[in-house]
Parts: C-alpha cells; sequence; structure tokens
C-alpha cells in the first residue's frame, strides 16, 4: 500500500458514534457550533481551488485523518435494516419539476445550518463528442443538471445556504472545465451560487481551501474486499455533519445491469495502490478487463468469467455502500435510458423520478421500472441472476427483504403491469427489445384542424427567427399528431402571413432533442435534411393539381433543402426549382425549443398568391433521434410513415 505524507492542514474529524449521522426526522445529526456559509461559487476550478499547478505532497492520507470505517459500518447497517419507508415514483412534468418535487417529498428535514451536498452523476459517459453531429457524447449519460437545479431549489426553500454539487472524475482538471461546460453543471452551478466540485485530488488543485478531494484513509477495512479504499474528505464531512442527497441517472449499464443508487458511489471511490488515487477507480472492477478479452476471442469460459467478474464487482460495490450509504437519494429519469448506458440510448416513454431513504429498496424499484427484477431472460445470461447481482448483494447483506416494497406517488401505477426491459450487455447478449415510444390514442378526425389561414400583410416580418408585432395578425395553428393521427407529447405551432414579397411562416417548436448535423453549412441546399430534425411543408400551387407540389425542409440551425415535385412526371422531382427563401431562427436550449421563421419569394410561388386563394398544403415536422417522430398537422394516416399524400392535405387559406 502506498503512503502518502500528510497535508499540513487541521485534521477532520473522524467519523465516530454510531448513528450520527441518522437519518431520522426526529433526531437529527449533530452539528458544529457554527457552519460557514457557502463561498462564493467559482466552477471555472475544479474544487474551488488553485487553477495552477504547485508543487507539494503527492495524495496524502495520514493517522489523525483518517475516518473510522468500523463505525460508519455498523451505522450504516443498523440504519438500512431499520428503514421500511416507502419509494416514491413521481411521473410528468421537466426534470426541474421532478427533481424539486421529489426532494418536497422524500428528503427528510435537517436544521438549515445543516450543509447538503448533492451527488448527481456527471461522469457516467465513454467521452466527449462533436456536438454540431447532435450529440455531445454526454446528454443522456448523466443525471440532468435542471433535475439538479430543482433539487438546489427544494433545499434552498428550507433555509439551507451551504450547498455543494460534487462527483468524481478521473480526467483531467481541463476535462472537467469541458464537463461541466458541456453537460451544463457549471452555468447552473454560477446560476444557483451553489459550489461545483471535483472530489478528486491530483495534488494540483487541491491545496487550498476545504479540500474535498482530499483522499482520507478509512480504518477498520482489513478483511473487506477494498482494504486499499479511501474517501473523499469531502464526503467524509457531510457523512459526519450533513446531508447527503444521491442524485444518480436512472439507465441500464452494459455492465452492472442497471445504474442507480449503489452503482453511482463508484464515482466517489479512491484507492491507495496507486498515485494519484482518484485514476484507480478501475480496481473496483479490475476482472472485467480479462473477461473482456475472452469475450472477444469467443472463449466458451468468457460468460463463467464475466459474471463471476461482476459478482465480484458487487461485493466490493456493497463494502462501499457500507461507508458511503447517503442519507436519501433522488434518481433522475426525464427520460430513463435503456440499452447500454454509454453509445446505444433508447429512452423510455414517461418522465419519472424515483427516490427514498433506503437505497437498497430505491435500487430495487428502479430495476423494476426498468423491467430488470425477476427477469428470466437476464438470469438465462448472468449465470442465473435475475437482476443486478449489486442490488442481490445488498439486500442478502443487509437483511432485507425485497419481495414486495411499498410503492407511493403518482407514479405509481406505472408498476400495475409488467415493465419492458431492453439491456446491452458487454458480453455480447442482449435482453428485451428497443422500447417504441407508447402511441398516443388516435384522435377523432373532427376534432383536428384543416385549414391553415394566412393574413395579409402590407409590411412582411422581418425573417430573424424573432416573433415580431407582424405575427400577432396571423392565427395559430397548433398541433400534436403524428401522421397516423395519434396524439403526442410534442407541440408544434405554425402562422402564416402573405404580402406582396412572398408567404411568410413561422414555426415554434418545442420538446426539441439534439439531432442536427452543424458540421454542415447552412447555405448550401442539404439534401437528406428530412433525416435529421427539421419541418416540411409541402404546398400545392394549382389546387386543380394536388400531385405538383413544391417541397421545403428546413431546420433549427437553417439548414434547408426545396424541390419541385411532380408526381405524374419522370423523373417526379426538379431539384433545380429554387423556393427564393429567407431563413431566421433561434433556439432556447434551456425550454429544448426553437423559431423556424421562413419567407418564400420565388416567382411561380408569388403568382399564387390571391386574396381568398386555397391552396393544398402539408405541414410536418421530423424530430428526434433515439426514438423518431413524424409529425403532421394534417394527418395522413397511412400504414408507414410517409408525407407524400396529396390527397390528404390541408387547405392554406389566404385570407383578404
Amino acid at each position: 500500500m502506498m503512503r502518502f505524507p500528510r497535508f499540513q492542514a487541521a485534521a477532520v474529524l473522524a467519523l465516530v458514534a454510531c448513528g450520527s449521522g441518522s437519518n431520522d426526522q426526529q433526531q437529527p445529526p449533530p452539528l458544529p457550533k457554527t457552519v460557514a456559509r457557502a463561498p462564493k461559487p467559482t466552477p471555472d476550478t475544479v474544487t474551488t481551488a488553485s487553477p495552477k499547478k504547485v508543487d507539494g505532497p503527492a495524495v496524502v492520507v495520514a493517522d489523525p485523518d483518517k475516518v473510522d470505517g468500523a463505525a460508519l459500518r455498523a451505522r450504516t447497517r443498523a440504519r438500512l435494516a431499520a428503514d421500511r419507508s416507502p419509494v416514491t415514483v413521481l411521473t410528468g412534468g421537466t426534470a426541474f419539476e421532478l427533481g424539486r418535487r421529489l426532494c418536497e417529498q422524500v428528503v427528510p428535514k435537517r436544521p438549515a445550518a445543516t450543509p447538503v451536498l448533492i451527488k448527481p452523476n456527471m461522469s457516467g459517459f465513454n467521452w466527449f463528442r462533436n456536438p454540431k453531429t447532435g450529440d455531445n457524447g454526454v446528454t443522456g449519460r448523466t443525471t440532468d443538471p435542471e433535475f439538479v437545479r430543482g433539487i438546489v431549489r427544494c433545499v434552498k426553500a428550507r433555509g439551507h445556504t451551504k450547498i455543494t454539487v460534487a462527483d468524481g472524475f478521473t480526467g483531467k482538471p481541463s476535462d472537467w472545465q469541458r464537463l461541466i461546460k458541456v453537460s451544463g453543471y457549471g452555468a447552473m452551478a454560477a446560476a444557483e451560487k451553489v459550489d461545483l466540485v471535483a472530489l478528486d485530488d491530483d495534488g494540483v488543485f487541491d491545496v487550498e481551501g476545504a479540500k474535498p478531494g482530499k483522499p482520507l484513509a478509512i480504518s477498520g477495512l482489513e478483511k473487506t474486499r477494498v482494504p486499499t479504499l479511501l474517501m473523499p474528505k469531502g464526503l467524509a464531512d457531510h457523512l459526519a455533519h450533513g446531508l447527503y442527497i444521491s442524485a444518480p441517472k436512472i439507465k441500464t449499464h452494459r455492465y452492472s445491469v442497471f445504474s442507480l443508487g449503489i452503482k453511482s458511489m463508484q464515482g466517489t471511490a479512491m484507492y491507495s495502490d496507486a498515485s494519484p488515487a482518484y485514476q484507480q477507480k478501475w480496481r473496483t472492477h479490475r476482472e472485467i478487463a480479462k473477461a473482456l478479452q475472452l469475450v472477444k476471442a469467443k472463449d466458451p469460459g468468457a460468460r463463467a468469467l464475466y459474471v463471476k467478474s461482476l459478482e465480484v464487482f458487487a461485493e466490493r460495490m456493497v463494502d462501499i455502500l457500507e461507508l458511503e450509504a447517503p442519507d436519501v437519494v433522488l434518481a433522475e429519469g426525464a427520460p430513463a435510458m435503456t440499452g447500454d448506458g454509454f453509445d446505444k440510448l433508447y429512452p423510455n416513454a414517461e418522465p419519472v423520478a424515483i427516490g427514498g431513504t433506503n437505497v437498497i429498496t430505491v435500487d430495487r424499484v428502479g430495476a423494476q421500472y426498468l423491467g430488470l427484477w425477476a427477469n428470466a431472460a437476464l438470469a438465462a445470461e448472468l449465470g442465473g441472476h435475475a437482476t443486478s447481482p449489486l442490488l442481490e448483494v445488498a439486500a442478502k447483506r443487509f437483511g432485507i427483504d425485497l419481495a414486495n416494497p411499498k410503492i407511493v406517488g403518482d407514479g405509481a401505477a406505472l408498476f400495475a403491469t409488467p415493465r419492458p426491459a431492453y439491456l446491452i450487455g458487454m458480453a455480447e447478449f442482449e435482453v428485451g427489445a428497443p422500447p417504441a415510444e407508447a402511441p398516443g390514442e388516435l384522435l377523432d378526425p373532427k376534432t383536428l384542424p384543416t385549414e391553415l389561414h394566412a393574413s395579409p400583410v402590407t409590411d412582411a416580418p422581418v425573417i430573424d427567427g424573432a416573433i415580431d408585432d407582424a405575427w400577432s395578425k396571423a392565427p395559430v395553428l397548433t398541433f400534436v399528431t403524428d401522421w397516423a393521427g395519434r396524439g403526442t407529447k410534442t407541440t408544434t405551432r405554425v402562422r402564416a402571413l402573405w404580402s406582396a414579397t412572398g408567404l411568410h411562416l413561422l414555426f415554434e417548436l418545442d420538446n426539441i432533442t439534439p439531432f442536427t448535423d452543424r458540421t454542415r453549412p447552412v447555405d448550401i441546399e442539404r439534401i437528406d435534411l428530412y433525416e435529421e430534425n427539421c419541418v416540411e411543408l409541402f404546398l400545392a400551387l394549382d389546387p386543380a393539381n394536388r400531385d405538383r407540389y413544391v417541397e421545403i425542409e428546413v431546420g433549427p440551425f437553417g439548414h434547408f433543402f426545396d424541390i419541385l415535385v411532380d408526381r405524374n412526371a419522370k423523373p417526379r422531382a426538379d431539384h433545380s426549382w429554387s423556393a427564393g427563401l429567407r431563413i431566421g431562427t433561434t433556439r432556447d436550449d434551456a425550454r429544448n425549443a426553437a423559431v423556424i421563421e421562413i419567407a418564400i419569394e420565388s416567382p411561380d410561388v408569388l403568382r399564387a398568391l390571391t386574396a381568398s386563394a386555397r391552396l393544398p398544403i402539408g405541414v410536418y415536422r421530423m424530430e428526434g433521434k433515439l426514438r423518431r417522430q413524424y409529425l403532421a398537422a394534417f394527418p395522413t394516416r397511412t400504414p408507414k410513415p410517409s408525407f407524400h399524400v396529396p390527397s390528404a392535405f390541408g387547405t392554406l387559406v389566404l385570407d383578404p
């Protein structure tokens, strides 16, 4: 075991006295006489410390700074074994609303002076990707920062002022800076005025201040499977006299089966086997490398070794659980992700949040939500394990019966029937199938719009993506239907104006998911734009000939495509035709919303613009990557998604 010299700083109080961090609302843990207010947040530095290299000792743990592992383990065992509180499941609303509501219902009351640590899953991703391709590599894999913002607002409302958001990370300090920018955590922490901390220490970025990433030795681990485990000081401080909230992402996981409260604790793991300690997290699952080599080689013994490695990993994670069990778990599933948790992501239909004060029962309910509890197909792949071995080992170690956990909250009805599962395992197996979007109800055609009215204007609107006063004259057509006429949760609003200079349309889009290749230029016509996010407009310029119409596609970043279609001609499409487009777009990433504003000024369109004209029109929207949506103002009602159905066009009415 590597030994490290001691930092010259005040010793940390050892964790003692079983129950000192009790989650009992009537007996809050003892607090220091004074608790300092949170310092000004500096999310541009790691652990709010020096941004440049400082020569000094390596990662340190010295005897006075040891954490009392035996006392912590005894306290955790007693608390979790006695905790039979229900698990709360909420559904509906935004990630922010779910985080706030779940916190209000589940987080136990503490004196306002109690420091609060919120640990989301910030580092559960492979690596960054080019965001211009529509996937930054982080979103969907990690806890939504808006969910954490909801928790922050909740505890602020209770009077807490010292609030820290923190997770472990194995990358360089510059990678942490990139992560908090790409993920949105940096902006969220700055706006909410809370500390944002990497629970890491490389001997460089944690030499000042409270040293939350300083690794502390833990006594009493000689007979565990993690004898060299260290604990970040920031976590130890909150386990001793604070409120520790775990906020994991609800997702399936290619190795651990699913990732929730127990698996999330891997983010804080440090080991003294080598330096820097924070880059030794891999040692928790070190046996997997050999197993995957055999899997790749198609070795007949690969699966057995893979399962054995997972069982050992589970034992180690439960050893960590005995030391670091959070006071409460608030898990974000807005949406929950199935697949492998990293590269192949398939979101569930409904936004949910799952929470409780017993991390084991929260994981049990989360497993059921993901369809990975008592799953026979999973057992066939994992040597008889019908759920994650992490959950099985935890329940056995703590003596907790997981047969029928009590579920409360407005999402409890989600468990009335068996839940579907989809897991892609590292050992080259799959359980279940990708979730399809829950089909909405077919809406009564009599209740759906059939016309889009365009108001006349003398002064055409400025095409800049802003909703200026001119648009107040235009009636709004709102649609939520897909091509089949089913209702969806995605809303599109369309307005139209016409003038002597052209036809003007404004699209307001909500529920946008990032799926646009921004590496492509916006000033060159974009073929196959329909394969990404875009709105589509089909307009027949002669009411007597619906089979001849213009097709215009525009994306939320200004990409475009336009052709003239004649279904009775060969070839059908005239790619030389130009709509004479002018385009303006704006986006609101915080609300997942965008505005697309266009002017169509081609001579043939201008000739068709006469007062009281009624022109056949189709208005459509393509949205999403993981779950593709084919949305239509005037549904085509074809067996498979298709927009080229002139008989289903609605009517553009040019009001006089």
